[in-house]
């Protein structure tokens, strides 16, 4: 079961990786804030993270990231992509509190999902990217806070409306425990 389960996770490394570049690359929204967008894959990196847990979370964080910008820009923005990283596996992390895999994902479980991904996305956006992009870029702070707090609400907001509907979805096709009888 630990081998299956492994290879599941891996499988779902790889496609939800190819998903994050195709969403970030071609159904994000410009912001009119420079490299700062609306973007959809954080919906997607949420729904990958609370069904298929913290590495497969982060890990489809980064390698989404740095592949999205590699083809996107011709180099990786690491001061980005570590956060990507960062949203994935905390939002994954939290995941045992909302058990998606039970069926139910209802009002307690879409208000402590947003609660934590709010949280995930403030500290990610607003305070480890624009630190890392002037640690490591020599970034100018006014112009790097402006965007890490632009994309920090903005990834908040998708991940609260399309997040949580492709999470209540999922649970949809999930069986609630003890829904089925014997007769």
């Amino acid at each position: 079961m630990g081998k299956n389960l492994a290879i599941k996770t891996i499988v779902a490394i790889g496609i939800g990786a190819a998903v994050f570049v195709i969403l970030g690359r071609f159904a994000s929204i410009p912001t009119g804030i420079p490299n700062t967008s609306i973007n959809t894959a954080y919906a997607f990196l949420a729904l990958m993270a609370v069904v298929f847990g913290p590495i497969a979370g982060g890990l489809i964080g980064l390698i989404g990231h740095a592949l999205q910008d590699s083809i996107t820009y011709g180099s990786i923005w690491w001061s980005w992509v570590i956060v990507s990283a960062f949203v994935g596996l905390f939002i994954g992390l939290a995941a045992k509190r909302i058990d998606i895999e039970s069926g139910e994902f209802g009002k307690k479980q879409i208000i402590s999902f947003n609660i934590v991904q709010a949280l995930v996305n403030i500290i990610g956006w607003g305070l480890i990217a624009p630190s890392l992009d002037i640690l490591i870029y020599a970034e100018p702070a006014n112009k790097v806070w402006t965007q890490g707090i632009a994309a920090g609400l903005a990834n908040i907001v998708t991940v609260a409306v399309l997040g949580t509907i492709l999470l209540a979805a999922y649970a949809k096709t999930r069986v609630k425990s003890g829904s089925l009888k014997a007769e």
